[in-house]
């Protein structure tokens, strides 16, 4: 029997109402008022977001970000910098007591994650979840070299020819696991690293050097482009056939909706949110 999940497709938002969105469908589902939710969206203006431990003073160029004119926000969930620009962004909501959901974040991550790995496989690429090895790589994931994201794929994060095509992060509040990330569609590859404080020249350059090893966007794996309606198309399925389930378009009441503008304004627009740390 397959199982009936809520899709929204939220097109282009802000980035405050974008993690908005994320976190009170993150509190209506664990109420029991919604059930679990596959949302795709994109961003306007293309923003910056920081995982939720990381030092934004430190980490990133703010003068740099401004005269781009991106957004910036504070993501409630972990990991790296990530810039949303040429890419389709996810997000999952589900209980973390869901039938056959693993109980540790890491093989919860690889179950969630099927999806993705199934709509990179629709879209005609050879995906493959990255399994760190050696002792190197391990120690790697717990001390990250840089704030870039796409600097080094993590534990079953997605990979096409040895390179990181998503990037996702996850959180758990009340018994609900919400994990979201990006699908990068396009890169550009200096504007991401222009963004980032170096501790000098030399770093920066080596940054340069190796992103392009490490991190690659679908359109630079293909002769034909791929746009963000063949994305939501592919990745949609994917997560259908992945998690066996059905995917109900969802629109928010004007209640609920009010309500995220409202979180959007208070909290993830706020100072005191973003640069709390």
């Amino acid at each position: 029997m397959t199982t009936t999940w809520n899709f929204i497709n939220s097109g282009a938002c802000s980035p405050s109402y974008n993690m908005a969105l994320d976190e009170a469908l993150l509190k209506w589902h664990g109420q029991g008022e919604l059930p679990p939710i596959i949302r795709f969206y994109e961003w306007a203006p293309a923003t910056l977001s920081i995982g939720y431990f990381q030092r934004a003073h430190r980490d990133i160029n703010f003068d740099q970000l401004h005269k781009l004119n991106l957004g910036f926000v504070r993501r409630p969930t972990g990991g790296r910098a990530v810039l949303h620009e040429h890419e389709l962004t996810y997000s999952i909501i589900v209980s973390e007591d869901y039938p056959n959901m693993p109980k540790t974040v890491t093989e919860a991550y690889r179950v969630l994650s099927e999806g993705l790995l199934k709509g990179f496989q629709n879209l005609g690429f050879d995906a493959y979840f990255s399994v760190p090895e050696t002792a190197e790589e391990k120690e790697a994931l717990q001390k990250p070299k840089s704030a870039v994201c796409f600097d080094a794929p993590s534990w079953y994060e997605l990979v096409v020819e040895g390179r990181k095509v998503a990037g996702s992060a996850q959180t758990r509040q009340a018994g609900v696991i919400l994990q979201h990330g990006a699908i990068l569609i396009d890169l550009d590859q200096e504007k991401l690293i222009s963004v980032f404080n170096f501790k000098d020249e030399a770093a920066k350059q080596k940054m340069r050097e190796q992103l392009p090893h490490k991190a690659v966007a679908i359109n630079d794996l293909s002769d034909r482009r791929v746009t963000v309606d063949e994305c939501v198309d592919a990745f949609q399925q994917g997560f259908e056939q992945a998690l066996q389930i059905e995917l109900v378009p969802y629109t928010l009441t004007a209640e609920q909706e009010a309500y995220v503008q409202e979180l959007a304004r208070t909290k993830y627009a706020s100072d005191e949110w973003n640069f709390k740390k």
